[in-house]
Parts: C-alpha cells; structure tokens; sequence
C-alpha cells in the first residue's frame, strides 16, 4: 500500500505537487485560522486527488473541527476524518488524533502530563498508522529556536504501540523523515517556517 503524506497546507494547497498512491494523509492545519470556508476550499480541492482512500485530521489552526465539529467535518464526507479513532484499509489499521501539548492559544491544546496522556492512552495495540498533529519528543521537533517541543507522553505511546509509521506536521522545520526503533516517523509539514508550500509529499510504503 503506497501512503501519500501531507500536513500543514494552511490552504496553500493548491501549491501542491501531490504524487499518485492507494492512500492521501492530510495531518492537521488544513486552514490558517479556522474557517469553514477554508474548509470547504480546501475540501473541493482534495476531493479532486485521485487517490482511492483520503483520511485527515485537525491541527492547532483548525479551530472549527473543536469549535464547530458537526459542520466542519460534514464538509470532508468523502474523506475518512479522524479524532481519537481509527479506520481500516484493505488490512491496514490507521488512528488519528489532532491534539498536541499547549502551544500558544491554539486548538486542540492540551496540558502536558496526565491531560494529553489520557489522550495517547487511547491508542489501541495493533494500529500501523498513527497519525497525529504534533510530533513525538525527539521527532521533527525541533524549533528554529533550538527547543525540542514535541510531547514526551506521546513517545512513550509510539514505544508501547510500534506503529509501522507515524506520521504528523505542526513544527514546520522539523520536515523530514526519522526512526524510533522499527517505527518510520515522518514530519510532512508541506509549508515551511515562513508558510511557503515547498515541502514535498512524502510516500511511504506500508
């Protein structure tokens, strides 16, 4: 099965360059500030993929998926939008969750400890594709400030379930692809630091 993985278009996503396979992920920040109407454009654009099957998930931008649950992901019908849960595809086990550990006054923060922790302890033995917004400790999280800002709780989780690959965005810098034992993590933040839609997809196969 060949995974097409995106992240963090910020509705530059018509900028993108989005190579064929089985299975499209968008991980988080479909929108810049969390619109329905950036929804619904970025919706026509990816129902246009071609990929047979297309899951997603929010990030910290996309604030109508916290706020307005119902319309926004009425919008991604098409598409396999998850939160806190999983699907699968011809065998293949896929979870998302779209919190990260407090990050300015984002959506889908969350205190760092017990708090996110509950949401990590969540995830079933047996997924092969973890999808979240942030990153794990250690993992594309690496700020141009020199701060690793990715959840710890969140690495232990990746420890306990040994996906095949976890894939996430949020730290734009952080692009790039990375391993925690077997387990293949991918930043595929498609917008830079400075939100320019450069990244390229990145395909993995599963």
């Amino acid at each position: 099965m060949k995974l097409v993985l995106i992240s963090d278009t910020h509705t530059r996503h018509e900028g993108v360059d989005v190579p064929p396979g089985d299975v499209l992920i968008h991980a988080g920040d479909i929108t810049g500030s969390g619109g329905l109407k950036a929804v619904e454009h970025f919706a026509a654009w990816f129902e246009r993929q071609p990929h047979p099957h297309k899951v997603v998930i929010a990030g910290n931008h996309d604030f109508c998926f916290e706020r307005t649950p119902a319309e926004a992901e009425a919008l991604l019908s098409f598409a396999t939008y998850l939160r806190d849960s999983e699907t699968t595809i011809d065998g293949v086990r896929f979870w998302g969750s779209p919190w990260q550990p407090w990050f300015m006054d984002w959506a889908f923060n969350l205190q760092r400890g017990a708090e996110i922790r509950a949401k990590w302890d969540l995830i079933p033995d047996g997924i092969d594709v973890l999808i979240t917004h942030g990153p794990p400790r250690g993992h594309g999280d690496l700020m141009v400030s020199g701060e690793h800002v990715g959840c710890d709780d969140l690495l232990d989780a990746l420890r306990r379930v040994k996906p095949r690959l976890h894939v996430f965005g949020h730290i734009h810098e952080g692009y790039g692809t990375s391993h925690e034992g077997e387990t293949t993590c991918v930043n595929a933040s498609t917008c830079d630091v400075g939100y320019r839609p450069v990244n390229a997809p990145v395909v993995v196969d599963v």
